[in-house]
């Protein structure tokens, strides 16, 4: 009897200390937990997702560069797309306001950020605190290529691209340089031997993978994740810029030694069609951004680029390219505003369309229209004489922009292709070192006759 007792006791004990501890969990859990803020739950006053390393790293970085008024600014495309997409509800956050992390802590490798280097007064001090700080600092440096043109100054370095880390996560911070077109530029993302291919997965970066060129955004100041950063005032339009901000620079070096054998037409007849031909092109450009319409360099324009960095002075006529698809009903109209009469019309619009338009000492506007075929483009010539229509072939090409007189413009990114489609191949003539491509301004005809505009 006294043996059943015990048994029964020490059961019952047992089960009151479950029972006891049971109690203890429950309480701490919904009682103590949320007293003390330690709990997940979404209740007022509780801040979702700050303790993430993504947030904490950003918020360091800002902190960081705060400290050494460093004036950075977000161009991360995720986050921007998020903040474009959210944008009044961002308009009214307050600092410190965020109950829960939307922006920072959404999953990605990288946060990044940029900076205009004329505005950095003290990079090396900057660097060094940043690794006091606890961050890895990588800084890709290249040769600056706005002084490939002047021997004394050609390969002087100049930062690109700082690649910060810390715990998991990493700031990308993209160095835009100033062009004397008013854009900014940045560079290649080149890794050099010393380089440990690990330190971050360079291959997701979303810039560095070419140079890229973008307008000077204006920035304004709001508050994400409880967090004030400098974004564009126009998001919409830098995430638009990015998948077409590809540049290629002009060859300078090769530019040099083709003046060295072909010397540089100084008369003051070429002096004055270069500056007419310069002012013309500016006009154009901004007539064609008023209608929203892209351009290129085409023809002896784009010849001059990519052989001299520079304006034909015996071409007498500008040339640009244009898609038919981006064609607007009031170009001509726009043009005649601007005070460039139109001189001629060639062709339709659903076939071979071409304009010139007159500038100011006999300098030319002449605009080609491109269309596009399953596996190639074309645009149309026209016989004055006869009104015979020609078709000019050109393998298919993608757009790039370049500095042409000081000014951010396109050009065919597959250029030598481009060139070769309107004059023919390349003849490349070897002497000492190096070598020079000769043309001759007249564009190569495709037997490839179209029917004649009824009367």
């Amino acid at each position: 009897m006294s043996r059943i007792n015990k048994n029964v006791i020490l059961a019952l004990l047992t089960l009151t200390s479950s029972a006891f501890l049971l109690f203890q969990l429950y309480y701490y859990k919904h009682y103590l937990s949320a007293k003390n803020g330690a709990g997940l739950s979404k209740s007022k006053g509780s801040r979702i997702g700050f303790d993430g390393t993504q947030w904490r790293t950003v918020k360091k970085f800002i902190m960081l560069t705060s400290s050494q008024n460093v004036p950075v600014f977000l161009i991360d495309p995720l986050i921007l797309e998020l903040i474009n997409k959210n944008f009044e509800q961002v308009k009214n956050a307050s600092h410190g306001s965020a109950s829960e992390c939307k922006f920072f802590c959404v999953p990605r490798d990288f946060t990044a950020f940029a900076l205009q280097y004329h505005l950095w007064k003290n990079e090396e001090g900057w660097f060094r605190i940043a690794e006091n700080m606890g961050f890895q600092c990588l800084k890709i440096e290249s040769k600056d290529p706005r002084l490939d043109g002047i021997d004394s100054l050609s390969g002087t370095e100049i930062p690109l691209h700082y690649i910060c880390t810390l715990a998991s996560h990493a700031v990308h911070l993209v160095v835009f340089h100033e062009r004397s077109g008013n854009y900014l530029w940045h560079g290649h993302l080149r890794l050099k031997g010393h380089i440990d291919r690990k330190f971050v997965p360079f291959r997701k970066l979303q810039f560095g993978r070419y140079p890229g060129a973008f307008d000077r955004p204006e920035l304004q100041q709001i508050t994400i994740d409880g967090l004030e950063v400098l974004i564009p005032k126009d998001p919409m339009h830098f995430l638009e810029e990015i998948p077409h901000s590809r540049f290629i620079e002009c060859r300078y070096k090769e530019a040099r030694a083709f003046f060295q054998q072909y010397l540089d037409d100084n008369t003051v007849e070429a002096m004055a069609f270069r500056k007419n031909a310069k002012e013309l092109l500016q006009l154009a450009a901004k007539t064609l951004k008023k209608l929203g319409v892209r351009f290129w360099l085409s023809s002896g324009t784009c010849l001059g680029w990519y052989r001299q960095c520079g304006i034909i002075p015996y071409s007498k006529d500008v040339d640009l390219g244009i898609f038919i698809q981006d064609y607007k009903s009031d170009i001509i109209s726009a043009f005649q505003d601007a005070g460039l009469p139109l001189k001629h019309k060639f062709g339709k619009v659903e076939d071979s369309l071409e304009l010139s338009f007159q500038g100011k000492d006999d300098v030319k506007l002449d605009i080609f229209f491109f269309y596009e075929e399953t596996d190639h483009m074309w645009n149309g010539g026209t016989q004055a004489k006869t009104g015979k229509k020609f078709k000019y072939l050109f393998p298919k090409f993608t757009l790039c922009w370049t500095e042409f007189v000081d000014m951010k413009v396109r050009v065919p990114c597959e250029t030598i292709e481009y060139i070769e489609a309107n004059y023919g191949v390349l003849e490349e003539r070897s002497s000492h070192s190096w070598s020079v491509y000769e043309f001759v301004l007249e564009p190569k005809l495709c037997n490839c006759l179209i029917q004649p505009d009824p009367a």
